[in-house]
């Protein structure tokens, strides 16, 4: 079993970070009634990756964690990336990421 580079981490943590604010920034949107972030963002920004972060989120802000299609459209996302992760770990893609090479 190949450990995830520190890259993947990276990229998984930045995304975590940007869900998480993501959704705070829609809870306090809907706090004060104002214009909201779609939750079709929201689930694409998840699905890119962000899932980490989008969980904390809902558990810690209380946020979207009511609404039944959304968890169901976060829990694919979730299982999306895993299966994705596991099969890239596995094709031993992922031994040679790196965001440098894939930002440029």
């Amino acid at each position: 079993m190949q450990s995830l580079p520190v890259d993947a981490l990276y990229y998984f943590l930045v995304l975590s970070l940007t869900a998480f604010t993501t959704f705070a920034i829609d809870k306090r949107a809907a706090q004060l009634n104002r214009r909201r972030i779609s939750e079709r963002s929201l689930q694409i920004l998840s699905l890119l990756g962000g899932w980490p972060g989008a969980l904390l989120a809902q558990q810690t802000l209380r946020h979207k964690s009511q609404k039944r299609s959304f968890r169901i459209g976060l829990w694919l996302a979730v299982m999306i990336n895993s299966a994705i992760l596991i099969w890239l770990t596995y094709q031993g893609y992922l031994s040679s990421f790196s965001l440098i090479d894939w930002v440029s």
